[in-house]
């Protein structure tokens, strides 16, 4: 069961409620007395269950035999509409978000906390810039009844899909029917007033966390002291034809960690791998990632180094931006799709990423693209589109997001005049000598 809910649905709320749902979730319901009786119902077909919250959708998800649909969507109708949300599991609730909010900031991998960062960035408090985790301030504020006054709004038939994957439709169908229809929830059929249907303003904007970043290892072996930068800007939705040229730029720009990008015969041939990594070697990383929700969209580049080598970070970032508007190679760009086509097709051949797709498509569209006819638009991808689509995402206001030592990183100001330069250098700065 997919839910159009998500933190970014929070703001008339306590920040941090999707992130409490996600927790609860397959904790004791109407019909099952625990979670344990749940898994042991599962296990008679061989079943796992999880749930997943991201900034816009919620996901209740059970993988079992296909002889156990009847058990299965039962199940998951009695889990997403008839929670008990018991005291007692709230508070386990509580402890377990307070911890991972701690190992959140002490991991080595910035990742999750830079995307947080660049998202606060780019939409300054409005839908997909609010906080995903929970703060910690609200654990305590949050309770059965403030969840309940979430859940009667978003919790709706209109906001659910039920999808399913090695199953017949008809199945389905029947067992929606029987189990999801007309039903009452735990928290009252009571009419809607405060869903949040705001679009997504992007605002740019910067996002600094001084850290010390000096012994952020685990084990005995040191990793090096490392500031982490990630600089975005809009692109679109998924619902836009541009949707599939970002896709493909993303694919061309590629990246990843210093690691693997040693020595020839490795095909590493994405922009992020021969003009940064392989020449510069003093970088640790430098990764494209694309998010996209249905009304708005981030391109950005993560990219980590030394604390004292931030600002040519900076402009190396810069101007990879502003070479995105240049000239594409057509092997360079016949590559990002052939790329971006098997990463597609690799992907759905698993099950549970089908599955996925099927839901958020139907979510979103009401329909669902089927992967030929988007391979058939990504083959139709030229490179005008590509400069078309930069161009136009190069004219807004840049995201940044900063974590580490930050002494030597250039100001907002300056890194937006390197985005609008034509080279993406940064302004130079004059000591004055006295």
């Amino acid at each position: 069961v997919l839910i159009n809910s998500g933190s970014r649905h929070e703001a008339k709320y306590l920040s941090g409620i999707s992130h409490f749902l996600e927790k609860l979730a397959f904790s004791s319901t109407a019909q099952f007395g625990s979670k344990d009786e749940i898994l042991l119902t599962l296990e008679k077909h061989g079943g796992i269950c999880d749930c997943q919250a991201s900034r816009d959708t919620i996901m209740y998800a059970v993988s079992a035999d296909a002889k156990g649909l009847d058990t299965v969507v039962n199940l998951l109708a009695d889990v997403a509409l008839q929670p008990r949300l018991s005291d007692e599991e709230i508070e386990m609730t509580r402890t377990a978000i307070r911890f991972e909010l701690e190992d959140l900031n002490m991991r080595p991998d910035p990742e999750p906390l830079l995307t947080e960062m660049i998202h606060a960035a780019a939409y300054r408090d409005n839908t997909v810039g609010l906080n995903r985790f929970c703060p910690v301030e609200n654990t305590d504020k949050i309770d059965r009844e403030v969840l309940h006054s979430y859940l009667r709004n978003y919790y709706t038939p209109d906001r659910m899909v039920l999808a399913g994957v090695g199953i017949e439709h008809e199945q389905l169908v029947e067992c929606a029917k029987k189990y999801l229809l007309g039903v009452e929830p735990v928290w009252g059929s009571g009419q809607t007033k405060d869903v949040d249907r705001s679009v997504a303003q992007y605002t740019g904007g910067i996002v600094k966390v001084e850290k010390d970043m000096s012994d952020v290892s685990l084990g005995p072996t040191p990793i090096p002291e490392l500031t982490h930068i990630m600089i975005g800007l809009e692109s679109c939705s998924f619902l836009e034809e541009d949707f599939i040229p970002f896709a493909v730029l993303n694919m061309m720009m590629g990246g990843g960690g210093s690691f693997s990008a040693g020595g020839p015969g490795k095909g590493m041939f994405t922009r992020l791998y021969l003009n940064v990594l392989n020449r510069h070697h003093w970088m640790y990383n430098a990764t494209s990632y694309h998010h996209s929700y249905e009304d708005t969209g981030l391109l950005c580049i993560h990219a980590s180094a030394d604390p004292k080598q931030v600002r040519e970070m900076v402009e190396i970032l810069t101007r990879e931006f502003i070479l995105m508007a240049g000239a594409v190679g057509e092997v360079e760009l016949e590559r990002a799709k052939t790329q971006l086509k098997s990463m597609l097709m690799m992907n759905l051949e698993s099950r549970p990423v089908i599955f996925e797709d099927v839901g958020r498509q139907v979510l979103a569209t009401n329909t669902r693209k089927l992967p030929h006819e988007l391979c058939a638009l990504i083959g139709q991808v030229k490179s005008t589109d590509i400069k078309r689509v930069v161009t136009k995402m190069l004219h807004k206001k840049p995201a940044v997001a900063a974590l580490g030592d930050l002494t030597d990183l250039p100001t907002y100001e300056h890194i937006q005049a390197a985005l609008s330069s034509k080279d993406g250098r940064l302004p130079r700065m004059y000591r004055l000598f006295r």
